[in-house]
């Protein structure tokens, strides 16, 4: 398909190669009339003018601005009868697709969670009842379906589902290898609360007559060899609020680290306190690889914690190639509206990053039982909607889960079922 456009732009090539390249397909870009006028195969405008009887899809500003605007006049509109975004009064089904991967709204987030994190809740998606959709292949869709049909045939028969499960390794294990003091104070704690059950199993796990809550190493390892691209990413920070693994330097913790990357891949789970200091990040990239013997080439950060751009700029600045973190901590779905792989885009640099490309995920464990307070069955609903979401149009369906909630430890007794069926209904 040959496009015509006024202006060529980088958001416009970046647009148009996550619509056509991210799905298997060519197109050529002009803005020379003339070929465009005497090219005889399936063509649009882009533009402002008429061009005879070739079609012509009126465009807003968005994708051929340079800078970055803090206040964007968007409401929900529609083209050709599909919901999408009106840009000051013009639906554009390709500006929608630019605004929502690139997360344009969240580079100006006003009302952050206690983490400062941007939540589902202030998304458009999420007022406009779109987050449980990909509303980005819906626009690709009705966008190839009106111009071109047999573009649409063809994306229709490429359409693949990329299975990754992942897990996040916050805490390895409950009470094996808490030495020193974290032991002692837990163990005092128990007697102050007279929690006898946990002092039981503490004692019994250290004296390795029982099996951690927290160890479901097996489990995982089995699925790293049913499902090759699964991915694990270890939290190896030092001690502080909301980073409590043991510790990274201990032997057979290193040991266990290794074993699972000599499996498949390991990657870096970024501590919450790294979001604050460079010093930090680079230690616990270090700390990762000199433990797998493996350049460390991907992450997803704990808690969650993206801030846009600067979370990926510092990822980049230390050679990483893929993010795992887009999704949302307070709501499943589709962040970006796609569960496709795409290129990073700064918005405040106006510039595309080829070698740093975003893995959506779909739902993470906690997600539905911490925040949206689901039953197990009730989970697994929302699960298979979103699987039905991901075979219709396609995509990575990535999922999150921990190993202790893999183990069902405590709250998390029965949820098993949950991860269980995941893989089920992906057959």
């Amino acid at each position: 398909m040959l496009f015509y456009v006024d202006e060529i732009s980088v958001r416009l090539i970046y647009t148009l190669d996550f619509i056509f390249k991210e799905h298997g397909l060519e197109y050529q870009l002009t803005n020379d009339k003339s070929a465009f006028n005497s090219f005889s195969g399936r063509k649009i405008a882009y533009s402002r003018f008429e061009f005879g009887h070739s079609p012509v899809l009126y465009p807003s500003a968005l994708l051929f601005e340079e800078s970055y605007r803090e206040t964007v006049h968007v409401e929900k509109g529609s083209w050709q009868e599909t919901d999408c975004l009106k840009f000051d009064s013009v639906s554009d089904p390709l500006a929608s697709i630019f605004y929502v991967i690139t997360r344009y709204e969240e580079y100006h987030c006003k009302f952050p969670d206690d983490h400062g994190r941007f939540t589902a809740k202030e998304s458009l998606q999420s007022k406009f009842g779109w987050l449980h959709i990909q509303i980005v292949e819906r626009w690709i869709e009705a966008f190839f379906r009106f111009y071109s049909p047999e573009l649409y045939d063809e994306l229709i028969s490429r359409k693949q589902v990329r299975i990754i499960p992942s897990f996040d390794i916050d805490n390895t294990f409950s009470y094996k290898w808490k030495e020193g003091w974290r032991s002692w104070l837990s163990n005092g704690k128990d007697m102050l609360q007279n929690n006898k059950e946990r002092l039981r199993t503490r004692k019994l796990v250290q004296k390795g007559e029982l099996t951690d809550p927290y160890d479901s190493f097996e489990t995982i390892r089995s699925v790293f060899q049913s499902y090759p691209e699964t991915r694990v990413f270890w939290q190896l920070g030092n001690y502080a609020k909301y980073d409590t693994n043991i510790a990274w330097n201990h032997p057979q913790h290193q040991k266990l680290i290794l074993s699972l990357s000599e499996l498949g891949f390991v990657g870096l789970h970024p501590s919450y306190a790294s979001n604050h200091s460079d010093e930090k990040l680079d230690q616990e990239v270090l700390r990762l690889e000199r433990i797998t013997s493996k350049t460390v080439l991907e992450s997803r950060q704990h808690f969650l914690k993206l801030n846009l751009p600067n979370t990926y700029r510092r990822m980049i600045e230390r050679g990483f190639e893929k993010d795992y973190t887009m999704g949302y901590a307070d709501d499943y779905g589709f962040r970006s509206g796609t569960a496709y792989e795409h290129v990073f885009f700064d918005l405040l640099t106006n510039q595309p990053f080829p070698n740093y490309r975003i893995v959506p995920f779909a739902y993470m464990d906690g997600t539905l039982l911490e925040y949206k307070k689901l039953t197990i069955d009730q989970s697994m609903e929302a699960v298979d909607q979103l699987i039905e979401e991901v075979k219709r149009y396609g995509g990575v369906f990535c999922f999150i889960w921990h190993n202790e909630t893999l183990a069902e430890a405590g709250k998390w007794k029965g949820w098993r079922k949950v991860f269980d069926h995941t893989l089920e209904q992906l057959k």
